[in-house]
């Protein structure tokens, strides 16, 4: 593997080859293998061959990681978009992280919701800061299941309410849309992570004291469905050591009719020191949007195999000022379009952030596709 390095290897292969390591170690391993020699007389001429066929290789992989960004929307009904599913090849439902009602869109074209859910009976919060803070949503079969923060407020203070996983049915009859709750909403999934033994070294008890953009505390944004029938639970915050945290939930079905949760190991991607935002699963890898655990950064798109693959970031331009936090992925179009919608609750209205105007300025979020066509 000295080839790169040899006195005799004209300078500018030397450098490039310096700047490009996975292709000098493949031309490397070419060589070996084939019993070919590292250089020749006038150049290192097989060396370079070998080098930059490897190189335009992966130059045309990494061409083909970009995605475009098209069909942008604004919907109305609100404008914090935390999480959504899919219902049919054109419908999908979409959650509000400040109020407990699911609402039911059109992905053809922008409008107002066709129908309206109302959960906050169902998931029995308090009436003080009744939000369950909804960030995260996966489909298993025709059930969804939706997640809220697990965390606490901005200021630090404890919001019970917020420790919600529950599930719903959905149903299409005569082009009409039902969603049922089933069974009961989980309280307990914080506890039980924290006295789980796989959890000793992560000290979510003492992360759950701290408001949510902290380092370290506790924050849940993303759920996935697997295709074994698990949800993974994708956290924002923490991000140790730089890397973004999974947790296998095992049995989602039982959890909902009161059995205890049981748990995996946890999972640790590389997403360039970002945590989950969203994540979705469809034949046979995963689709996630990392961002800041805190307010400061940058958004980045991943497609993740499993296991212990390592994440592939993709290319995308012209993010601007959209705020990507939730995925849907239609079964016709699945890795070709994706739909990602933005969380514009901090979005300015004349130059104030919309939060700040509460119901007196219209309530907006906007959608977009992500194409590699």
């Amino acid at each position: 593997m000295k080839a790169a390095e040899d006195s005799r290897t004209p300078r500018r292969w030397r450098v490039v080859s310096r700047a490009i390591p996975t292709a000098r170690f493949w031309s490397a391993a070419v060589l070996c293998r084939f019993k070919l020699p590292w250089y020749m007389p006038h150049g290192g001429t097989i060396t370079r061959t070998v080098f930059f066929v490897l190189l335009g290789s992966m130059l045309c992989a990494r061409a083909a990681e970009r995605l475009r960004i098209v069909r942008p929307m604004e919907y109305p009904g609100l404008r914090d978009a935390s999480a959504a599913v899919p219902v049919s090849s054109n419908l999908f439902i979409v959650a509000d992280d400040e109020k407990n009602t699911l609402r039911l869109y059109s992905s053809d074209h922008a409008g107002p919701p066709l129908k309206e859910f109302d959960f906050d009976a169902f998931l029995e919060v308090t009436r003080k800061s009744p939000e369950a803070d909804l960030e995260g949503a996966a489909l298993l079969g025709n059930r969804a299941f939706w997640i809220g923060s697990h965390g606490r407020n901005k200021d630090g203070k404890a919001r019970a309410n917020r420790c919600r996983l529950f599930a719903t049915d959905i149903a299409i009859t005569n082009g009409e849309v039902t969603l049922t709750p089933v069974g009961k909403p989980c309280k307990r999934l914080l506890d039980d992570l924290a006295h789980d033994w796989r959890f000793v070294d992560f000290h979510f008890a003492e992360a759950a004291t701290r408001a949510p953009k902290e380092p370290g505390a506790i924050n849940i944004e993303g759920l996935s469905a697997t295709p074994e029938g698990h949800l993974l639970i994708g956290f924002r915050n923490p991000v140790p050591d730089g890397k973004a945290r999974l947790i296998p939930l095992l049995n989602p079905n039982e959890v909902i009719e009161g059995k205890p949760p049981r748990f995996d190991f946890a999972i640790q991607l590389d997403l360039g020191g970002l945590g989950i935002r969203d994540m979705a699963y469809f034949d046979g890898a995963y689709f996630i949007i990392a961002g800041p655990w805190d307010s400061a950064g940058k958004f980045e798109f991943y497609r993740w195999a499993g296991g212990s693959a390592a994440p592939q970031k993709f290319s995308v331009k012209h993010l601007g000022d959209y705020h990507p936090e939730a995925i849907i992925i239609y079964p016709q179009t699945g890795f070709h379009e994706i739909q990602i919608l933005s969380d514009d609750g901090n979005r300015a209205v004349n130059g104030i952030p919309g939060k700040e105007l509460g119901d007196s300025a219209p309530k907006m979020f906007r959608s977009f596709w992500l194409t590699d066509r």
